[in-house]
């Protein structure tokens, strides 16, 4: 009997056909969705220290049935084809589940960053765009990278100068990539938007009795122990957001080289800053230090967040997790035979396929102040505070009564970008996992969220094909 689990591809395409299974489609449909539209792998030289290297790179497009295609680029020394396939998959469903006008791409690099200077990275990097977009695979309308792992603000301005350069006369040039820094066409709130669409959805889990029921929890948020494997951009940011704003308690950090757990409870953000300093969680001072991190994976917890790689949670440990929640913030951390053991255990999930779109969406919003030329709230901020002065000295002279200056500047502030970025994102949060559990609700051939989630998003692509066709 084979005793492996399915690759991450596998996995995702499993979790597809128990969704597609559960629909009615037509013939064929539920295939041509889940088909990867197209792979292209690249070979480039790039003249370093007065010799040449030879890159590998991939840009997956797994679907055209909207445009443009949407979806990271990772720098990673362990990167291959089928994971971006995989990822790509994933990026076409989680942007239909959380409404958002992309089909899915993903891109890699086959590079440990690491071991570059900036000026050698800026490089690689530049000359990467150039294949891409010689191949079409890049361009505010066609197809539009995102920070990944192992890269970020930088990288990507890079490649939105690279691609301005290659198309001078492109007014949305900048529009080709997002996660860009601010000054450079950015939008506020990108660097932290996984993690705080995390922190929504989390608080959006809790806005439902019956599912927190479900999970055999109770209450709120606020005193509920946490367990986050991976503190990078995703996990940070989750963590620190639970802890800080919604009273949680940060029990255990789990890092490849090993984990702190305290149960009374850490400060996220004195773990991260000692990670930083030392590139280690060893030696932090208010914890325990586990060697094995994975030890801490099975340790007993409220939530348990998963934040950095796949295939984390898998059919060798998976009976052993001892978390109530488990909420994917990372892609595809439980396999898809880990996934069948954990519900069949009764642990709730809320998978990655909506948990981790908090990105895209700020993207998405990003992608459009490129477009609009306009900075959000430009237009209306001052508006609106006027009108709210207006209201409030009408209250005054009605209750003759003066309010108190805090309270008023507070009425009176009109929307900036990062408040109202963080509103979009919470409104779509919020939206799609209630679509979620309406599916899951409402049809009797589904048994988890995940394949809801799947669902929902196969669902919502097959009514666009259908429309295509008639």
């Amino acid at each position: 009997m084979n005793t492996a689990d399915l690759s991450f591809l596998e996995s995702v395409n499993a979790s597809f056909n128990l969704a597609a299974d559960a629909l009615d489609l037509p013939k064929g449909l539920g295939r041509q969705i889940r088909t990867c539209n197209a792979v292209c792998e690249m070979k480039f030289g790039v003249e370093l220290k007065g010799g040449y290297e030879i890159f590998t790179g991939w840009r997956a497009t797994h679907s055209e049935h909207v445009l443009p295609a949407k979806g990271g680029i990772r720098y990673a020394p362990f990167a291959n084809q089928q994971e971006v396939e995989a990822l790509a998959a994933l990026m076409t469903y989680k942007c239909s589940i959380v409404n958002i006008p992309f089909a899915g791409s993903k891109g890699a690099l086959c590079i440990d960053p690491k071991n570059y200077s900036l000026e050698e990275l800026d490089h690689i990097t530049r000359r990467f765009a150039q294949e891409l977009d010689k191949r079409g695979l890049l361009g505010p309308g066609v197809n539009v990278p995102a920070p990944d792992m192992g890269t970020g603000q930088r990288m990507m301005s890079w490649i939105a100068d690279e691609y301005q350069k290659l198309h001078p006369n492109e007014i949305n040039a900048r529009a080709c990539v997002t996660g860009k820094p601010v000054h450079f066409g950015g939008v506020q709130g990108r660097i932290e938007a996984t993690g705080r669409g995390v922190q929504y959805g989390i608080q959006e889990f809790f806005r439902h009795p019956g599912d927190v029921k479900k999970a055999n929890l109770e209450g709120s948020l606020e005193g509920k122990k946490i367990i986050i494997q991976g503190l990078g951009n995703v996990g940070y940011h989750a963590a620190k957001f639970l802890e800080e704003e919604d009273g949680a308690k940060i029990i255990g950090i789990i890092e490849r080289n090993g984990a702190i757990i305290c149960d009374q409870g850490l400060n996220t953000e004195e773990v991260y800053q000692y990670k930083i300093q030392y590139g280690k969680l060893e030696g932090f001072p208010h914890g325990k230090f586990l060697e094995n991190g994975e030890d801490a994976l099975k340790l007993p917890c409220d939530i348990l967040i998963p934040a950095a790689m796949e295939g984390v949670i898998s059919r060798a440990n998976a009976s052993q997790i001892n978390a109530k929640l488990i909420a994917e913030a990372a892609n595809g951390p439980i396999t898809f035979d880990a996934d069948k053991i954990l519900q069949d255990k009764g642990v709730f999930i809320i998978p990655d396929t909506y948990l981790n779109a908090g990105g895209v969406t700020v993207s998405y919003f990003e992608w459009l102040k490129n477009l609009s030329h306009v900075r959000f709230g430009r237009m209306d901020r001052r508006f609106v505070e006027a009108q709210g002065e207006k209201t409030i000295k009408l209250l005054e002279s009605g209750i003759e009564k003066c309010l108190d200056e805090h309270a008023k500047a507070d009425l009176i502030k009109g929307p900036d970008e990062i408040t109202l970025v963080r509103s979009g994102l919470e409104d779509t949060m919020r939206e799609a996992y209630q679509e979620i559990k309406e599916m899951h609700l409402s049809n009797p051939k589904i048994h988890d969220r995940r394949t809801a989630a799947f669902a929902s998003a196969i669902r919502k692509i097959a009514d666009i094909y259908d429309s295509m066709y008639l």
